[in-house]
């Protein structure tokens, strides 16, 4: 049984109604599939770990991980990370440099340098601009977070199904980053609730021999 505790992130009718008259070929898929529903994982750390688990490998070999790493600690939380080294972190399938920033930033918590709780009353840019000063976290990982956080406005250029959603929403197969921030502005202040229905639509036309890998 998983020590780390789900829930669903949030949304209802104001914003699946904001979404739709704001951009109406976004409110048809809505209508088609429904509510969606989305896990998050409500403590911050346990989600950034996540995260970076995520990084560069595919979905379905980051969750093995996960799964490895919860084994291992059983609770994930900063002081029973503390309590082993890079190397045997490094045993649930991750790389060193992976195992080396998870490591890293569990002593920086533990240590009283690193608030995770306290960024809750940051705003996104000042979490992303905090937490990407670390080595090995980069902006798609404190987005990442940022969803977990069930922060409303992430739509991240950084996400390849995101992406590859949104080009198949529009039939647009070479999106460009000019009409990635376009479409992204429509779905303001909701962009959350956008993104989830973008990895809802590419998660339904994804080839099983197609590998999709995360930036940092």
């Amino acid at each position: 049984m998983s020590a780390v505790k789900y829930k669903y992130f949030y949304y209802g009718m104001k914003e699946t109604a904001h979404l739709a008259a704001a951009d109406p070929v976004l409110g048809e898929a809505m209508v088609r599939l429904g509510h969606v529903k989305r896990e998050v994982i409500p403590d911050p750390f346990a989600a950034l770990i996540n995260g970076i688990i995520g990084q560069l490998i595919s979905t379905r070999a980051a969750k093995t991980v996960w799964e490895r790493m919860q084994e291992l600690l059983g609770e994930i939380t900063p002081k029973n990370l503390s309590g082993f080294t890079p190397e045997e972190v490094r045993q649930c399938g991750i790389t060193m440099k992976k195992s080396i920033c998870i490591c890293d930033l569990a002593k920086e918590i533990v240590e009283g340098n690193l608030c995770l709780d306290c960024l809750q009353k940051k705003p996104d840019s000042e979490i992303i601009r905090i937490l990407t000063n670390f080595k090995g976290i980069g902006p798609w990982t404190v987005q990442m977070l940022l969803i977990h956080m069930e922060r409303p406005d992430v739509v991240s250029f950084g996400d390849i199904a995101i992406r590859r959603g949104m080009e198949k929403l529009y039939g647009n197969p070479k999106l460009t980053k000019e009409q990635f921030d376009s479409y992204r502005s429509k779905y303001s202040p909701y962009g959350s609730v956008a993104s989830i229905y973008l990895w809802e639509l590419y998660s339904m036309s994804i080839e099983k021999k197609e590998v999709i890998k995360c930036p940092k």
